[in-house]
Parts: C-alpha cells; sequence; structure tokens
C-alpha cells in the first residue's frame, strides 16, 4: 500500500531529478544559470530521503554551486546582473512571440517580480571578499 509519505517522496524526487537535469543544462548553455536549479534540486532531494540527500550533497555540483551560496549567503553584483540580463532576454522574446494578451501580462509581471527579488531579498556580496588568496 502506498502511503501519502511514499508519494510525497517520489514527487519530491522527480522534481529533484529535473531540476537537477536543468541546472546541468545551464551549466553547459551559458544562457541558462544552472545555480538556482541546483539550489532546489537539493531542496527536493532533502525531502524525498535522507539517502539521496546525502548522495547528492558528495557531488562536485553541490560543494560547487550550493555550497558556494550558502556559504557567500548572497550573489556579486556581476551575478545578478548576468543572471537578470539572460532571463529578461528570454522573456522578451517570449512577450514578442507570444499571441495572448494574459500570458503577456505574467510575463512582465514576472520579469518585475524578478527584478524586485534579486534587488530586495538576495543580499548583495562584494566581490573582493568572494575570491580565494592563492598561497
Amino acid at each position: 500500500m502506498i502511503t501519502i509519505k511514499k508519494v510525497k517522496s517520489i514527487l519530491f524526487f522527480l522534481l529533484g531529478s529535473i531540476s537537477l537535469l536543468i541546472g546541468i543544462a545551464g551549466t553547459v548553455l551559458p544562457v541558462l544559470p544552472g545555480g538556482p536549479f541546483y539550489l532546489f534540486a537539493a531542496f527536493c532531494f532533502a525531502k524525498s530521503s535522507k539517502t539521496i540527500e546525502n548522495w547528492f550533497k558528495r557531488t562536485s555540483l553541490y560543494e560547487k554551486y550550493v555550497v558556494a551560496f550558502l556559504q557567500k549567503k548572497g550573489m556579486t553584483r556581476k551575478e545578478k546582473i548576468r543572471i537578470n540580463i539572460i532571463a529578461d532576454f528570454f522573456i522578451v522574446i517570449s512577450v514578442f512571440y507570444v499571441d495572448i494578451l494574459l500570458v503577456k501580462i505574467l510575463l512582465i509581471v514576472l520579469a518585475l517580480y524578478k527584478h524586485y527579488y534579486f534587488i530586495k531579498k538576495i543580499k548583495t556580496i562584494d566581490s573582493n571578499n568572494t575570491k580565494q588568496r592563492a598561497f
């Protein structure tokens, strides 16, 4: 018999797997930021099972993207601008190609909220503090 807990675990695993695949694509493709998808994958894997969470935490992707973001507690201005420009590019293209007014409005609202979130909710850190010194 399948319980609600088991169904939730499977759904979180599937969402985490999809997010991980999109994150990997974002690492390879310069137009798609992979970091946010790795963060979401980490969240989903943590909710799905302890074994999967532990596996993901041992990957180099987790170390490079998730731990780096969590330790810095924010993003540099350059990272924020890069992510916003890429996302805005795709949103603008979508606005021009979609013929449905409601969808156009939703895309514009999404873009505005994205800018609000990046400016007000994600801490901007100094890029000089994030660089490691070579000895």
